[in-house]
């Protein structure tokens, strides 16, 4: 990237903050949203009804999704049935958004505001599972997430006289290169759904009933670069090239249970390790070194790029390219995280919410980023960890991914919850509400 290029990347703030509604329709029909005759919001009392008649079917859902995983850019299956489930529930449904997206529209009888609630389909692909894998396999949570997506449309399409507003919900493929959410958006389902903000979940190694709040920090980003050495001792040189570039890393990979543990405890710490972290994976093959790393805050990106070019210049003859510009991070808005956690405790319980304070391990990149630096939202960890189970069977990309089916109900309520009352704007944030 040249440095003109550079100086422009470091002038860009963190993904948060609110970013304006496009013009356009609402895709399929018109809708408005208006700042009277709303009646009352939904009670919570009435979604939790709804989602204990659910929950058997959207345990059965999610094992039927899991059996059957494809991976990025192939989840025409899984598409076909989160089509079919949100026809069957009433909604309005578009296909083949972006690839193959998925976009249900609710039209609650009342007035309001237009929310968006966004899950991932698509199963992690073999080279990203930890240890490498077969083929394709559901071991991040997605059939999880596309559950509890379904779950929340089916709650509020049986509520449908009582909720104000539109819900929008938006199926999306490939999530898992990082390239799902930027094919929705070039469709425009942003502008042409006219959504004032943006919710999702995401499975993490919290216990049942437990969410993860992420005010202030998400998931970092990602870079990447490639070097080439030139010279008969050049493949000798990668080798020292890439161990020096790898110690850059301020924190190490996790390589034990224990390793994942602490990495957790770590990112509910105030001001702890991973407040700033550089996390580097550097590979030398013959006369090449390739360099993937992550760091928060994502200005550091600058710091690390002019780090890789100067060690790589003490090697006569190197050559260094980067991409045009790291992979963005996904930063949530504090003060919606707030208002979360503030639903979370009232509709899941007082002991529900844990905040994180660090961007969040496995040091993993998440393309709801892209969303968030158009419209704002959050971006939830939903714990699955059972009683006593490893660490591992709720950590996303392991072999082992084995999360607790009862999360499954309690997301849906929550969700379910929180997005009707977003639709009616009882737990508006000031400033953001008044339109």
């Amino acid at each position: 990237m040249d440095r003109p290029r550079e100086r422009a990347l470091a002038r860009r703030t963190l993904l948060a903050g609110a970013a304006g509604a496009g013009a356009g329709i609402v895709w399929g029909a018109a809708g408005r949203a208006v700042a009277d005759g709303r009646g009352r919001p939904v009670a919570q009392g009435a979604v939790d009804a709804e989602a204990a008649r659910l929950e058997r079917g959207l345990i059965e859902l999610r094992r039927d999704i899991h059996r059957h995983p494809e991976g990025p850019g192939q989840e025409q299956r899984t598409a076909g049935v989160v089509a079919r489930e949100l026809r069957a529930a009433g909604l309005s449904v578009t296909t083949r958004v972006g690839g193959h997206g998925v976009v249900g529209v609710l039209r609650g009888s009342r007035p309001g505001r237009t929310v968006a609630y966004r899950a991932d389909m698509d199963a992690v692909p073999p080279k990203d599972i930890v240890g490498g894998g077969p083929a394709a396999a559901h071991v991040c949570g997605h059939d999880v997430h596309t559950a509890v997506a379904l779950g929340v449309a089916q709650v509020l399409a049986r509520l449908r006289q009582q909720l104000s507003g539109t819900v929008v919900f938006l199926f999306q493929p490939a999530e898992e290169s990082l390239s799902g959410a930027r094919a929705m958006i070039d469709a425009g389902v942003l502008e042409r759904t006219r959504v004032k903000e943006i919710h999702a979940l995401h499975c993490g190694p919290f216990a049942v009933g437990q969410f993860a709040v992420t005010g202030g920090y998400g998931l970092p980003g990602q870079d990447k670069a490639e070097m080439t050495l030139v010279g008969p001792a050049a493949p000798d040189a990668a080798r020292r090239l890439a161990a020096e570039i790898g110690a850059l890393a301020t924190v190490p990979l996790p390589q034990t249970s224990t390793d994942l543990e602490r990495l957790v405890a770590e990112a509910k710490t105030p001001n702890g390790p991973l407040a700033r972290f550089v996390a580097v994976r550097a590979r030398a093959q013959e006369a090449k070194v390739s360099v993937s790393y992550r760091c928060w805050p994502q200005g550091r990106y600058l710091e690390v790029r002019e780090d890789i070019r100067r060690l790589a210049a003490s090697y006569a003859g190197a050559g260094v390219s980067f991409p045009a510009e790291p992979f963005p991070a996904m930063v949530c808005p504090e003060r919606d995280a707030r208002v979360l956690s503030d639903h979370l405790r009232r509709a899941v319980g007082r002991d529900a919410v844990t905040e994180l304070h660090a961007a969040f391990p496995p040091f993993s990149g998440e393309d709801f980023a892209l969303y968030l630096d158009r419209v704002p939202g959050t971006f939830t960890f939903l714990g699955v960890r059972a009683p006593n189970a490893p660490i591992t069977t709720s950590y996303p990309h392991y072999p082992d991914f084995a999360p607790d089916e009862r999360a499954i109900s309690i997301g849906v309520r929550a969700m379910a919850g929180w997005i009707a009352g977003r639709t009616h704007g009882a737990q508006g944030l000031p400033g953001r509400f008044g339109d």
